[in-house]
């Protein structure tokens, strides 16, 4: 009976850790032409949902206020490899959508192109962002509605999906562990062959400075 507590207690703390983990929600502060740059950790495989609204201020009110429908926001999505796999024009409010298939560090970018916000130069734009990853992606309320399961069954689904990201972490981790001994391994080597040419180019050189000091010790006869 304890080891069974102890085994939900610790499913309980993982599931909680990707919760917090793949549910990220934030504001920040561009100018005009400012770009902004996020770096999100992602399993490959993985659906990625963004929500964002922004407000400008307003100088006279002294406040942020939401932003004309005019105003154009462009979101790009570079994969780890440098690859976009996301360029797009968005309104004033949006919602971005894309899947990873490669797992690694996503450049996530935001920044205005409007012409319409040139009008309000030295302003600053308010951006509210949201971002879901894996099964947090996914409406409930919806799937309970469409699929007609009971609230059992759509929380069996919930666990399901939740084990199934946590099963996507993992596989994340153990590849970030792979390249971090691939690359220790190659510096290990490096700097073992980088001490064996030091140490043959001092050898060298102790060699020709004694085979000098001979040479200059026979031409003055000393020896």
């Amino acid at each position: 009976m304890v080891a069974v507590k102890m085994q939900s207690s610790v499913l309980s703390a993982l599931l909680l850790s990707v919760y917090y983990t793949y549910v990220s929600s934030l504001y920040f502060h561009i100018g005009e032409t400012e770009k902004k740059c996020f770096i999100e950790e992602i399993p490959d495989e993985t659906m990625i949902i963004g929500n964002y609204r922004t407000q400008l201020y307003d100088k006279q009110k002294e406040e942020y206020l939401p932003a004309t429908q005019g105003l154009g926001m462009l979101v790009e999505v570079k994969d780890p490899d440098e690859k976009v796999i996301l360029s797009r024009q968005y309104g004033s409010e949006g919602r971005f959508t894309f899947t990873s298939h490669t797992p690694g560090e996503h450049q996530i970018c935001l920044h205005s192109n409007s012409s319409k916000f040139s009008l309000f130069a030295g302003g600053m734009l308010r951006v509210h962002l949201d971002i879901q990853v894996g099964e947090h992606t996914n409406n409930y309320a919806e799937i309970a509605a469409k699929d007609k399961l009971t609230e059992l069954q759509l929380r069996v689904r919930q666990l399901v999906e939740q084990v199934d990201q946590i099963q996507k972490e993992q596989n994340y981790q153990r590849y970030r562990e792979e390249r971090f001994r691939l690359t220790s391994e190659s510096t290990n080597q490096r700097v073992l062959w980088w001490s064996i040419v030091q140490t043959l180019i001092l050898v060298a050189i102790g060699f020709w400075q004694m085979r000098h000091l001979k040479s200059f010790f026979e031409a003055k006869k000393l020896v």
